[in-house]
């Protein structure tokens, strides 16, 4: 499945220049680890769904490449404050800032790059793409704090599990899609929808994430890595349940205590997968999927709207 680059090829080659010069800095050692970000950066499909969006609707605009910005300069902020939160010395196959820079310096280049961000817009008077994106981080603080209050007893009913995923994963994905909606537009109505179009996206790429810890085939994650964090993933929520009390207790226990014994960890995923839990969390991706695509298909259609049903299409089946 191949992302959807070419019909943005032009803005995304435009925006690698923008974006290194947005985050530069007049300090040497900050400007050091800065390159070692940028050369290492991912695949960036949240500066993606903004490009497409703005031209689902009308032409990109100089703030359209301002909230693509901006939205990559905060995903690249709170990955480097999660791999201090999460004690992770690797990102992306590579090591982490918090691994060669330690706790000061990846909180303090998390924190540049948030006000760099905040600066970023307010010196272009891009009020209202600004408060979409700082929403969506107010949204994956709440959720990342939801998610470690409930994480404690194990006891996460499904409906909170939703709840911190729209908020941790899915809330960056959503303001992506309706800043650049409304970069192009100035439009409510048509940002609105964008946003809820990227929600839905965004919980179907999470719950894919989620499948991953029980995936047999190579997919660049240790399988059981999230039961060994300790994290609830929608495959283990819905086992814990719908099984016994005594299969429930005996799982709980082993993922609070035993959760880097290999074997114990392995008969956790065999009962996952024989609960059902697997192919209930698939059901539910492609519910969350087809919803976010009938959303899009209100929009006119042309080749923006096939790329982001393209990019879609590739958070669901996507192999990492």
């Amino acid at each position: 499945m191949n992302l959807p680059v070419s019909l943005i090829k032009n803005e995304l080659e435009s925006f690698e220049e923008r974006f290194k010069t947005a985050v530069k800095s007049s300090t040497p050692l900050l400007n050091s680890i800065l390159r070692y970000i940028v050369k290492r950066k991912g695949k960036q499909m949240r500066p993606m769904f903004v490009f497409l969006s703005a031209k689902l609707l009308g032409t990109p605009t100089e703030a359209t490449y301002r909230a693509a910005s901006l939205v990559e300069i905060l995903h690249t902020a709170t990955l480097v404050h999660d791999d201090v939160v999460d004690d992770s010395i690797e990102r992306r196959g590579f090591f982490s800032v918090y691994a060669l820079w330690k706790n000061k310096a990846s909180v303090l280049v998390g924190d540049y790059l948030l006000a760099k961000g905040l600066i970023l817009s307010l010196e272009n008077h891009d009020y209202r793409i600004l408060h979409i994106l700082t929403d969506a981080v107010k949204k994956m603080s709440e959720g990342e704090l939801l998610q470690l209050e409930k994480a404690r007893n194990l006891n996460l009913r499904e409906d909170i599990y939703y709840e911190i995923i729209k908020n941790k994963t899915a809330s960056l994905l959503a303001s992506a899609c309706s800043a650049g909606a409304w970069s192009a537009t100035q439009n409510d109505e048509d940002a609105e929808k964008m946003r809820l179009f990227g929600e839905k996206t965004g919980v179907a790429f999470q719950i894919k994430d989620d499948l991953f810890d029980y995936a047999s085939e190579d997919v660049g994650k240790p399988t059981g890595n999230d039961i060994k964090e300790k994290k609830m993933t929608l495959p283990l929520i819905y086992t814990l349940n719908n099984t016994d009390k005594s299969t429930r207790q005996k799982v709980i226990s082993i993922v609070k205590n035993n959760n880097n014994d290999k074997q114990k960890v392995g008969w956790v995923l065999d009962v996952v997968k024989n609960t059902g839990g697997i192919q209930y969390a698939t059901e539910k991706m492609y519910e969350y999927k087809k919803e976010a695509l009938d959303i899009l298909m209100q929009f006119p259609d042309n080749e923006y709207r096939q790329g982001l049903k393209d990019l879609v299409d590739y958070v669901t089946e996507r192999k990492y």
